[in-house]
């Protein structure tokens, strides 16, 4: 927009509406529900305000029904006939002006406009994701690099032979991670996670979630052997030998040790029952677990393909489709030959599940994903690696994921299910697939540009969105637009995570890796109050902050390998851990922190202020990246602060560290309260209303 003039900037500046319970009644409609929604703009405003709706467009008046202090309300209704969604906008005449309300903000136009979906406010019938999901703090495992409590299951030197070389036992816990690490094995499992329950709950975290922890000979996992059953590496084996490959074996047909751990029927059926009894362990203590369910493709070593032989050694199971062209699981995968077959990013040992091609392997996948969301486990949430990249076209993966909500839904509606997605995830997000992202592009890539100038792999530098808060902005505005809002209240807001570099590190602003820079460089030049900043930012924005084990604890690392360190156990930074519990513990307290109205209120140079607010609370948060002290004009008036209005700072990171003790700052004075913010800082405030 142009220049404004005084009037015309608090007017653009008040006109507010959203998806939440405050200006939308039910929030989450089911089909046949007549919807009340409002609009609020500035008080005693002579304005004519209309929703627009439909293709083509059409205007619906709406009726001012009170005014307070600050704002004129303004409602209408809606009924949701079937189940298609419903794309609304607002319009405003003022002056012989329009100015059209979207989920991206207020902007003039000259008529009126066609609807946007790209960027309406919208119903869904019938659509709604689990309650426990909005807003849980969540805390992200790698088991093998978490803790580890029992050393009994460990993976043994030369237990097998993967990808071209022998797996092996780390010597000691605190040794950095190498190039090839994914046959490295430290022993983390989930007895260690037992162990620190504790622990995460005095951090505050409701829920975790697991990389996968399915059987499968890497250390990430990523390449599923067997979805029925938990690794025993992870849990407990009852049955074993100690028969590691002689060296210079490479068949893992001789691999003796291994077949036993991972295909003998006691073991697996032990690994579930202890799986089963730490799953009723976390619910019993209130807190949830969300699985990573790796379905686009499998591992070479997967008994549907069984190209190393292990199976067919083992003796009780189906023959696998690489050496059995008649083997039941043959069109379970797509061959080009006797022995090619199709493979994602041309990886032979992560070859690519050919849906399409088999009936019976939806219905395993579904068999699957209902199974560990029913007892004795009731998982509570789905994490679908690359999911939008499951199957041959766009048209079947749309299916696919419904048929997947239907079923688990069916066996439990609170199950949570997240994808991981880069870009606009807007087509999955329409009901009836994914509940929501990982998200990536309305929370992780714009706060580590604004705060670090890096991109999320420290891959690149970009200067020009580097303490660009009016950039923030605008990057969340659009994106945040793309998913509807309980989308957003149960998103993944994740600083780090297995597949990027550690934020910690993201701080020293320098573009590198593990095999460019070396392991030193992750911990050279951080920045720990920027870091602060972000964590801050983490546990004030709409979505479930998302800890990624370790970051918690001052740990670093490029991205993958490095950024899958060990827990530095013994070694924590105990003021970052209290940081994280102390900002748990005001988001428990704060409920407006999760449930409540966002709106950004101002942004400059090395700045950002936003509130979350609701019908009866309103927090502001400032942000400032700078090198220097700041004093911002935070317009509170536009979230209905009143004239005169005393204004505490009530959490406050800074350089060395933060502080919970109250402190006035100051008045609402002509709509905005005046407020110092001190450098590579960020306060949250909280007016005496």
């Amino acid at each position: 927009m142009s220049q404004l003039f005084p009037m015309e900037k608090a007017l653009i500046a008040s006109i507010f509406s959203d998806e939440t319970e405050m200006f939308r009644t039910p929030a989450e409609p089911e089909v046949g529900d007549t919807v009340r929604i409002r609009l609020r703009l500035l008080a005693k405003t002579k304005a004519q305000v209309t929703l627009l709706t439909g293709f083509p467009t059409v205007v619906v008046p709406m009726r001012k029904y009170k005014t307070d202090e600050c704002f004129d309300w303004y409602e209408t209704s809606l009924t949701c006939k079937d189940e298609s969604s419903v794309f609304y906008s607002f319009l405003i005449a003022w002056k012989g002006k329009y100015i059209h309300y979207r989920r991206t903000g207020a902007d003039y136009t000259d008529s009126v406009p066609f609807a946007d979906p790209a960027h309406s406010f919208r119903l869904i019938p019938g659509f709604h994701v689990p309650a426990w999901s909005k807003g849980a703090v969540q805390y992200q495992i790698f088991t093998d690099r978490f803790r580890n409590g029992n050393s009994f299951n460990d993976v043994r030197d030369r237990e097998y032979y993967y990808s071209g070389d022998y797996i092996r036992h780390a010597e000691n816990w605190h040794q950095l991670p190498q190039i090839g690490d994914y046959r490295c094995f430290y022993g983390g499992d989930l007895p260690g996670v037992l162990e620190k329950l504790d622990y995460l709950q005095g951090l505050g975290v409701e829920a975790i979630y697991f990389n996968p922890i399915f059987v499968s000979p890497s250390t990430h996992k990523y390449d599923t052997q067997d979805y029925a059953h938990i690794d025993p590496h992870f849990t407990v084996i009852a049955n074993d030998e100690n028969r590691p490959l002689h060296k210079n074996e490479h068949k893992n047909v001789h691999a003796a040790q291994y077949i036993l751990r991972t295909t003998d029927e006691k073991n697996l059926a032990e690994s579930d029952a202890w799986f089963a009894r730490f799953c009723r362990e976390l619910h019993r203590r209130g807190m949830k677990i969300i699985l990573d369910g790796v379905f686009n493709h499998c591992a070479s070593f997967h008994k549907w393909m069984d190209r190393e032989g292990i199976y067919k050694q083992a003796g009780t199971y189906q023959p696998g489709a690489y050496d059995e062209p008649k083997s039941p699981y043959r069109n379970y995968f797509q061959f080009k030959g006797a022995k090619d077959y199709d493979s994602w990013w041309g990886v032979e040992t992560l070859p690519k599940l050919n849906f399409e091609g088999s009936h019976d392997l939806c219905e395993e996948i579904f068999r699957i994903a209902e199974k560990w969301a029913q007892p004795p486990y009731s998982i509570d949430g789905w994490r679908l690696d690359v999911a939008a990249d499951l199957g041959h076209s766009r048209e079947f993966n749309h299916l696919f994921w419904k048929e997947f909500r239907r079923r688990v839904k069916a066996v439990n509606p609170n199950v949570v299910i997240i994808a991981e997605h880069y870009g606009d995830p807007a087509e999955w997000l329409r009901g009836d697939e994914w509940d929501s992202v990982m998200n990536y592009d309305a929370f992780m890539e714009p706060v580590t540009w604004f705060l670090t100038g890096m991109e999320k792999h420290s891959d690149s530098r970009r200067d020009d969105l580097y303490q660009n808060g009016e950039a923030f902005f605008g990057i969340m505005r659009e994106n945040m637009s793309r998913l509807p809002t309980p989308s957003l209240q149960c998103a993944m807001n994740e600083l780090s995570n297995h597949d990027h570099s550690r934020f910690l590190t993201r701080t020293n602003g320098r573009v590198g890796r593990l095999q460019t820079a070396g392991s030193g460089a992750a911990s050279e030049g951080v920045n720990l109050g920027v870091f602060r900043e972000a964590v801050l930012m983490q546990m004030t924005w709409p979505g479930a902050p998302t800890i990624y084990y370790g970051d918690e604890a001052g740990q670093v690392g490029w991205t993958d390998p490095d950024n899958r360190r060990t827990y530095p156990w013994g070694h924590e930074d105990q003021g970052l851990i209290a940081l994280h519990k102390a900002l748990a513990k005001l988001r428990k307290n704060r409920p407006v922190l999760k449930n409540g109205s966002l709106k950004f209120l101002c942004a400059g140079h090395g700045f950002v202020s936003y509130a979350r607010f609701d019908e009866e609370n309103v927090l502001a948060v400032a942000v400032n990246n700078l090198d220097d002290a700041q004093v911002i004009s935070i317009p509170l008036r536009s979230v209905g602060v009143p004239e005169g209005t005393r204004v505490f700072q009530v959490f406050v990171t800074s350089e060395s560290g933060y502080d919970t003790v109250p402190k006035a700052v100051g008045f609402v004075k002509d709509g905005a309260l005046l407020c110092r913010i001190n450098a590579k800082s960020a306060a949250v405030l909280a007016p005496l209303i």
